[in-house]
Order: structure tokens, then sequence, then C-alpha cells
């Protein structure tokens, strides 16, 4: 406990140009990134990576220190997509399971700041809720400074760290994170419950974030044996084990255990993953490569996506050029789904999204399946690699399928009072006859 500093002396050790990288989510180093901004007037360009931060910080949404901190993020929060136009917020284009190697390759961090559990009789701490990019960040840092924490749950997997591999702790006692577990709504369950019809017992799932996911954790309580083998640990992913209905037995790839990159949810799925031999929390260049991916047997894969075009082009994380959220591990995911014995993916969205008018100032439905993606528009996931696209409406199966199949069966999908136009649309661009 001598490397024991506060905040104050942690924030005494960053000097101009200092390039800082952020723990994921819930494992940002809270009280620091909530005092960086006082020390605006005495230092000088300060970059600063984070991914997916959840906390609101002044030193990357007041306009008045856009001069001394540069944002750099792998996934955008709704604070950075509010605050983008201060201009001193960027996004870094990513797989995430190679988020943290290729960022390194270009730009070596000055200093790590994240969290952790405090440290146990052998002198190690857990870095408990996020194992993305963390530890690579944390062995190429010259310095890393961890906040260390009683309320965090201690985890299990490949993230343990010991003292002498920290340059210094800081004392904290706040309590991590949580993410409502949001009820989903009628739309969602359609589709969730598309989805879990084509879901088997014995299959290993991986989820996303939101209602659909929910929604189909939700269809999914009756199935037997599932696995899991995702990015992200949801409260979803503890209902269904508290259920029975998942129990791992049948992986091929770590049976017994469910593997993630991270957690985030309620206090209850901190409760249950805490000092948990069946969750795993492990390194996540190797949770989310394809070709790992792929040694799970019945794999699945669910993720969503904004927009789509007919052709199949996913466009995940940005609205044109106004970058919304990032490709997290949707890329990987879905790939490495696709990869596995009797593996499958599925891309979910709904038929359409009501929208203002720049025009008229009025809220206008949209059709999110389009002839074309918005001009600039990310393609978060390639048409070479969509499977299933599931809305309200049904399921498209797109997996080998020509252009001229791809538009039809998505028009198929789309909402009736779309599809007409979308029709003509396809015409026009050559697409069907």
């Amino acid at each position: 406990m001598a490397k024991t500093i506060t905040v104050q002396q942690a924030l005494d050790l960053i000097k101009d140009g200092d390039h800082i990288v952020s723990g994921m989510a819930a494992s940002e180093g809270r009280v620091f990134f909530e005092h960086l901004h006082t020390i605006a007037d005495r230092v000088t360009n300060i970059s600063v990576d984070n991914c997916l931060p959840l906390s609101s910080y002044p030193y990357m949404l007041e306009e008045r220190y856009a001069n001394t901190f540069t944002v750099n993020s792998w996934f955008f929060s709704a604070d950075l997509r509010k605050n983008f136009h201060h201009k001193n917020i960027s996004f870094i284009p990513n797989q995430l399971h190679f988020a943290g190697q290729k960022r390194s390759q270009h730009l070596r961090s000055d200093v790590y700041v994240g969290n952790a559990t405090m440290p146990d009789k052998h002198g190690f701490v857990s870095l408990s809720l996020s194992n993305v990019y963390e530890k690579h960040m944390i062995k190429q840092a010259k310095t890393v400074i961890i906040e260390i924490n009683p309320n965090l749950p201690r985890t299990l997997g490949d993230l343990e760290l010991h003292v002498n591999d920290i340059d210094y702790m800081i004392e904290v006692d706040y309590q991590a994170p949580v993410l409502p577990d949001s009820e989903p709504n009628d739309l969602d369950k359609k589709i969730g419950g598309y989805i879990a019809d084509l879901i088997n017992d014995g299959d290993t799932i991986q989820l996303g974030i939101g209602g659909i996911p929910n929604a189909v954790a939700n269809a999914l309580m009756d199935k037997k044996d599932l696995g899991v083998h995702t990015e992200m640990l949801t409260t979803g992913f503890m209902k269904l084990y508290q259920a029975g209905a998942i129990t791992n037995k049948k992986k091929s790839l770590h049976p017994g255990k469910m593997v993630a990159a991270f957690a985030l949810g309620t206090q209850a799925l901190y409760d249950f993953i805490d000092d948990n031999p069946a969750v795993q929390l492990m390194d996540g260049n190797y949770v989310n490569d394809p070709c790992v991916i792929g040694q799970n047997d019945n794999q699945v894969s669910i993720n969503t996506t904004i927009e789509i075009d007919l052709t199949g082009q996913c466009a995940s994380e940005s609205i044109g050029t106004m970058q919304f959220s990032g490709t997290g591990g949707q890329t990987d995911t879905a790939t490495g789904a696709q990869r596995a014995l009797n593996g499958r993916s599925f891309i979910t969205l709904y038929s359409t999204a009501n929208v203002k008018n720049k025009q008229t100032g009025e809220r206008e439905r949209i059709s999110k399946i389009v002839p074309t993606l918005k001009p600039g528009a990310a393609v978060s996931l390639s048409r070479n690699d969509v499977d299933h696209v599931v809305t309200e409406y049904g399921v498209a199966y797109l997996r080998g399928t020509s252009v001229q199949t791809r538009v039809e069966r998505l028009i198929n999908i789309a909402h009736p009072d779309f599809r007409d136009e979308l029709t003509a649309e396809a015409k026009k661009l050559g697409y069907i006859r």
C-alpha cells in the first residue's frame, strides 16, 4: 500500500503532451477523470482515449477545455455525441478485438487510468468489469494508475493484476455504474420471438445491449443447455442462467463457463458475477477474435443496426457522417458466428424510425431499410458478412444470396407502407427488373 496516493498527487503526475488511456465503460477511473479538468491551467496538448464513458466529465464536455484536452473514443456515449461540435472529440475506427493493439501501434500510452478491486492477501486485484483492452494497455503504458474500490465485484478469468505491475493506487469508494434492465416493447418482443424460434437447445449465444436483446433473452427462458460466449455480459444472461436455460454444458469451447470480455448491467448482475467461477471475463483480443468465436459449435450472434440498404450493407454506428456509437464487436461476432459449425448471425432493427424533418421541423416516419445508405454512413457490417436480418415483419435470410434475392427478401420485411417505394427505387438502381 506504499503505492497509494491521492487523486491530486495522481493529477500532479500528468505533464504536457501526455497520452492517457481510460478503462472501458464501468472500468474507467471515475475520480481521476472527474478532476482532470482542474489541471487545464498548467498543462497543454493532453489526449485521452476512452470507450463508452459512462460519466459526464468536464474535461470532455465543457468547451472551455477543448484547447487543452483532445478526446478520442472507440465507442461514443450520448455525451460524446452531444458535444462532438466542440471539435476536440474524434472517433477511432476499430474492430473491438483489435482496438487496443492497433491503437498502441499508432500511439503508445503514457498513462493508463482504470479501476479494480482491492488487493487480496496475495497482492492481486481484479480488473472487475472490463477486460477488453485494459490488460494490453496496462502492459505497455509508462505509468499505471488504478483506483482500487471495495464496491467492485471480484471477477475471474485472466484479468488479475499484481500490485507489482501497478505504479500508483488511489483508494476510492463509489458504486459501480449500473445499466437499468430496460423493458422490451411490443416491437422488441416480435423481433425477439422470431429469433428465439431459430435458436436451438444447446446453442451458444452472444447478445448486445438494448430492448431487442432483452426481448431475445426473455424469449429464451424455455430453452435448455444454452451456452454463452459474448462480448458483453448483461443482466439478461444472469436471468437465463438463474432460470436454468443457460448451463454451458454443451459448449465446445470453455464448457461449463460463461465467457465474456466485459460486464455492464444491474447491481444484481454484479452480485451474481462476484467471485463466480462460472463466469470468466477474458481478454477481448481473445474473446472477440472471429477465429476463436468460430470454435464454438452452434454459435449464435445477435446485434442491432441503425440502417440497412437493399443489398445488405449495415450502418450500425453512424447516421450519415454523424458518429452515433461505434462498431464495437458487431463484425467480430457476426463473422465469428458464421465460422462456427451450425453458426448463425442475426442483425435486427425496427422497420421504421420517427425523425425530425430538417426543412419543416416536424417529425416524420422513415424506412430503416433503404435503397442506399445516407451519404457518408459508415458500413459497420459489409453485405458480404450479413446472414439473417430481422424486423417486426419477419426474417430475411441473406447468406449466399444474389443482390436481386436480397432486395426482394429485405423489401418483404420492410414496413408495408414503404414496400412499393422501395421496389420502384430498386428498379431505378438496376437491382431488380
